[in-house]
């Protein structure tokens, strides 16, 4: 019995923070949530490691992610497009 269901990857948009490793950029995104005590809505930003493998995102860039299978011992993710490149 073969399921013919395709699989959804999750995305996530961020701002690139970090590309001095090779073939690699650290994004920072950025989610508000409702604090538990305080009802007030609170920024958290996550660091992700995603995978670029033509170094074209330079620091600042606004980029579109994609959750792929692992590359490496941190990097799940990969860069999908640059949605808007640093000024």
């Amino acid at each position: 019995m073969e399921d013919k269901v395709k699989r959804r990857y999750k995305t996530k948009i961020g701002r690139v923070i970090s590309n001095k490793m090779k073939e690699t950029v650290v994004v920072a995104v950025e989610r508000l949530m409702l604090h538990p005590v305080y009802k007030k809505r609170v920024r958290r930003t996550k660091k992700i490691y995603a995978h670029d493998k033509e170094n074209k995102c330079q620091i600042g860039d606004v980029v579109k992610v994609t959750e792929s299978r692992p590359i490496s011992r941190l990097k799940r993710w990969r860069v999908s497009s640059i949605l808007e490149r640093a000024k």
